[in-house]
């Protein structure tokens, strides 16, 4: 599973980042993870807010943090 954390390295993006890794190693998921803070990059993905979340090449979530519990949901939809 590829995980991306879009943003430009605020603190917003690194909690995401840090929940992120936490479900994923929670839910014993085989992931790689990976911050990504070009522009291009995330307006490829249309996101006009960020942090967001990318699971696999799909925008699960942006604009906020979701909590740990959330970001499972995402990660086993």
């Amino acid at each position: 599973m590829k995980l991306e954390i879009l943003g430009g390295g605020c603190q917003k993006c690194d909690s995401l980042y840090k929940a992120t890794e936490e479900a994923a190693t929670d839910l014993s998921l085989d992931y790689t993870i990976e911050k990504v803070s070009d522009m291009v990059k995330i307006m490829e993905y249309s996101v006009m807010t960020t942090p967001a979340l990318v699971v696999d090449g799909v925008v699960k979530h942006s604009g906020s943090v979701p909590s740990v519990d959330d970001i499972k949901g995402y990660l086993q939809s």
